[in-house]
């Protein structure tokens, strides 16, 4: 009885529901306009309400309508097949009313007509394949950022005594990869890194660097001599690169407490930002040429041995940071910026450098960059040196030592 008694309750409202009904088709009318609405684009829509504002103003008839037909291409360059429609049957409709308004004859007025409707049909399918491309391009794009992703392995924030930050960006925005490379493993023999930049840029490069890095990471952990290393990536590079493709790098090194370890092939020299405050560039003792030239220079790299002491830190980096120029053709002064910049946390100071340089060069970069920094933690309770007066400190000036060669 209850059961038939709520039953019988549930039907006896008839006449709301039949208002319900009464209003479904204004509602769905509603609905579709729009959903119409949304999908028609603003430009060419106000396209054509500029040559419905001319008419009126003009009332010239002819003259005006078959400029009615720039709304629906202008919607295939910005829109889909939808909007491209919608902006064509709003073309369409306005045209027959203005040609009926103005008295254009009717040979005339359909011919503007079967004019609009084959530009909406034209740009309808530019559409369509302006969005399969889109699709491709994104498709491509993501196959990019996964090819990165492996190739330049994420650093974390810690490696072994070294905060770490890392800002890479690819002059190929569109793909989203590039020459540069960079690599930053703990080993047996210490915390080893490299940065380098691939001469050329494309798909060749990205695969010289996928082999440096590739030979760098096992011989990282086989070596345990820096040096030997370099040469295992110079040995690979002679046999699989042409005579012209070369590779500048810096390797470093971190194998016993405070002491950092340096082989620069060709490559910018690192800069070194003491926690007392001064700033200096690594220039390698010994010239050596970049990795995959050896054999027809026949100089070998050197091995320099620095101290590196708690709150030190070393930012290396690639030439399209350096060589990035402004609109008055000067280029980016990185080692000013770090003066500004360095801090005791290494991802604001990168941050913060990749920004400077982003305005520097007005906000796009036309070369591949890379920015890596390592920084050696000050123990809890330990405070580092003051900086002296202009940024400078006691070892500001203070000689490195001597490189070795390799055998």
């Amino acid at each position: 009885m209850s059961q038939a008694r709520n039953h019988g309750v549930d039907h006896r409202p008839v006449r709301p529901s039949d208002n319900r009904v009464a209003g479904t088709g204004a509602s769905a009318r509603r609905h579709v306009a729009a959903r119409l609405a949304v999908g028609a684009p603003a430009l060419p829509v106000l396209v054509v309400a500029a040559v419905v504002c001319a008419d009126l103003v003009e009332g010239a008839g002819m003259i005006w309508l078959p400029l009615l037909a720039a709304g629906p291409a202008l919607a295939a360059t910005t829109n889909g097949p939808r909007g491209v429609l919608c902006v064509g049957v709003l073309a369409v409709l306005v045209g027959a009313t203005l040609g009926v308004r103005d008295g254009v004859p009717g040979r005339e007025l359909a011919a503007v007509l079967s004019a609009l409707v084959a530009v909406t049909l034209a740009s309808g399918l530019a559409g369509v394949l302006r969005g399969r491309r889109e699709r491709v391009l994104a498709a491509v794009r993501s196959v990019a950022e996964t090819a990165q992703h492996a190739l330049l392995v994420p650093v974390p924030a810690t490696v072994g005594p070294f905060q770490v930050a890392v800002r890479y960006s690819a002059a190929a925005a569109e793909a989203r990869i590039g020459g540069d490379l960079y690599a930053l493993i703990p080993t047996p023999h210490g915390v080893r890194l490299i940065v380098g930049d691939v001469r050329g840029k494309g798909l060749p490069a990205v695969g010289t660097a996928a082999l440096v890095l590739g030979v760098f990471r096992e011989a990282a952990h086989d070596e345990p001599d820096l040096l030997a290393v370099v040469d295992r990536i110079e040995r690979s590079l002679a046999r699989n690169l042409g005579r012209d493709d070369f590779v500048t790098a810096v390797v470093a090194g971190y194998p016993r407490e405070g002491q950092l370890e340096v082989v620069n092939c060709g490559h910018a020299p690192p800069l070194l930002a003491r926690a007392s405050g001064s700033i200096s560039a690594v220039e390698p003792a010994v010239p050596a040429p970049p990795l995959g030239l050896r054999d027809l220079t026949g100089h070998t790299p050197g091995l320099q041995t620095l101290p590196f002491a708690d709150g030190d830190q070393l930012l290396l980096y690639t030439d399209g940071v350096t060589e990035a120029r402004d609109g008055g053709r000067a280029f980016y002064p990185l080692a000013e910026g770090l003066q500004r910049h360095v801090s005791q946390e290494p991802a604001h100071t990168v941050g913060a450098l990749h920004e400077e340089l982003l305005a520097h060069v007005g906000g796009r970069l036309h070369d591949d960059a890379a920015l890596l920094l390592i920084r050696k933690p000050v123990p809890s309770g330990a405070e580092p040196e003051a900086p002296g007066p202009s940024g400078t400190g006691p070892d500001a000036h203070a000689p490195l030592p001597e490189a070795r060669c390799c055998s």
